[in-house]
C-alpha cells in the first residue's frame, strides 16, 4: 500500500474536531484552563484523567492507560483499528465518528477484534514457546505450507 502523504495527515489532524470525537464517545468534557477534562473511556475512571487540548488537537490520559496523541490516535484507540484504517475513517467522515445526537453514546466498532494468541504477561521463555506453538498450529492448517 502506498504511504499516506504527510500533508494529508496534517490536513486531517487540522480539520478534524477532536473535542467532537471525544464527546461522541460519551465523554463529558469540562473546561480546565485552556484544556478540557473528563473521565477516560478506555479504563475504569472515577476522577477526570483525560485531558483534551483542542487548540493543539491533542489528548492525553493521566490515569491508568497513560496514552494520548492526535485525532488519529484517538480513533485507533476508540475504534480498535490500525493507523491506516483510522485515517481512512477520518478521510471518509464516517458518521459514527461524528458527535451523536443529543449526546448519546456511539455504537461499538463493527470491526472484529482478533483474539490475542499469546499471553502478554508470560515470561520470555514461555512467550517463545507460545509463539512456536502458534506458528506450528498455523502451519498444520495450511495445505500450501505442508506441501
Amino acid at each position: 500500500m502506498p504511504r499516506i502523504p504527510e500533508d494529508e495527515l496534517e490536513r486531517i489532524k487540522r480539520e478534524t474536531d477532536l473535542e467532537q470525537l471525544v464527546r461522541a464517545r460519551g465523554v463529558e468534557l469540562k473546561p480546565h484552563g485552556k484544556d478540557l477534562i473528563g473521565l477516560c473511556p478506555f479504563h475504569d475512571d472515577h476522577q477526570p484523567s483525560l485531558v483534551v487540548t483542542p487548540s493543539r488537537g491533542l489528548w492525553h490520559c493521566l490515569g491508568a492507560c497513560s496514552t494520548g496523541g492526535t485525532v488519529i490516535d484517538w480513533v485507533m484507540k476508540a475504534e480498535g483499528v490500525s493507523f491506516r484504517h483510522a485515517v481512512e475513517l477520518l478521510r471518509a467522515g464516517v458518521p459514527s465518528l461524528a458527535a451523536a445526537p443529543s449526546g448519546g453514546l456511539v455504537k461499538e466498532s463493527s470491526v472484529r477484534r482478533l483474539p490475542l494468541p499469546l499471553d502478554p504477561d508470560a515470561s520470555d521463555p514461555e512467550l517463545l514457546r507460545q509463539v512456536v506453538a502458534y506458528y506450528h498450529e498455523t502451519l498444520k492448517t495450511s495445505p500450501e505450507a505442508l506441501a
